[in-house]
């Protein structure tokens, strides 16, 4: 199944639009911006959720994903207002966040630890998804009965299908978006946790070999 538009992306790219323009803008609250865009994220959020969610009214979801494949695939994010989780652009968000972190983590002020989290909630389910070797998995969830059903992911019943590429069915543009989201949140993690940023770069070389 081909992913869908990159829509869950808008806001880390609007995070970075938004940084470019804080420095010499004096008439909009940026940093007020700033952190609703990245409290998006929190509320997209699928798995077991962590004690310091800011999103009170999102709770735990979806805590059997991959179960149908003998993997574990909890975790992630749902892509746009939906609950499917799309590796492709669940992959290219994991990338802007982390360049974003890279290149203007140091005007982020007190959002810099939100932003930080935000990267690793989506590479910690980009390790999941590429725990066996010589796949990904690319796609949780059915998006037929998904679209076709308007219910909160705490509450839903759909299809929760796993979907992988391997050598027999390739997808190199999600293999290498990626590859690329586990290697820039590996410059993320360099100082703040050099095992964890091992980590990523280890598997980021993998899976692109």
């Amino acid at each position: 199944m081909a992913p869908k538009p990159l829509t869950v992306s808008s806001p880390a790219v609007i995070i970075i639009i938004l940084l470019l323009f804080a420095a010499s803008a004096t008439a909009h609250d940026y940093s007020d911006a700033l952190r609703k865009c990245i409290l998006f994220f929190e509320g997209q959020r699928s798995g077991e959720l962590p004690a310091d969610q800011r999103v009170k009214w999102r709770s735990h979801s979806a805590l059997h994903d991959g179960a149908s494949a003998g993997v574990d695939l909890t975790g992630g994010y749902y892509d746009a207002g939906d609950n499917i989780k799309f590796g492709f652009p669940m992959a290219f968000t994991t990338t802007m966040l982390a360049w974003s972190v890279i290149d203007f983590g140091k005007t982020m002020g007190s959002e810099l630890g939100n932003a930080v989290k935000a990267v690793k909630w989506g590479t910690d389910y980009l390790l999941k998804a590429t725990a066996t070797d010589g796949v990904v998995y690319v796609q949780v969830g059915d998006a037929i009965s998904d679209h076709n059903c308007w219910e909160r992911p705490e509450d839903m019943d759909t299809l929760r299908t796993a979907y992988k590429i391997d050598r027999n069915h390739p997808g190199s543009d999600v293999a290498g978006e990626t590859a690329a989201a586990l290697a820039a949140a590996s410059i993320v993690f360099r100082s703040r946790d050099p095992g964890y940023s091992r980590i990523l770069l280890n598997r980021a070389v993998k899976g692109k070999s």
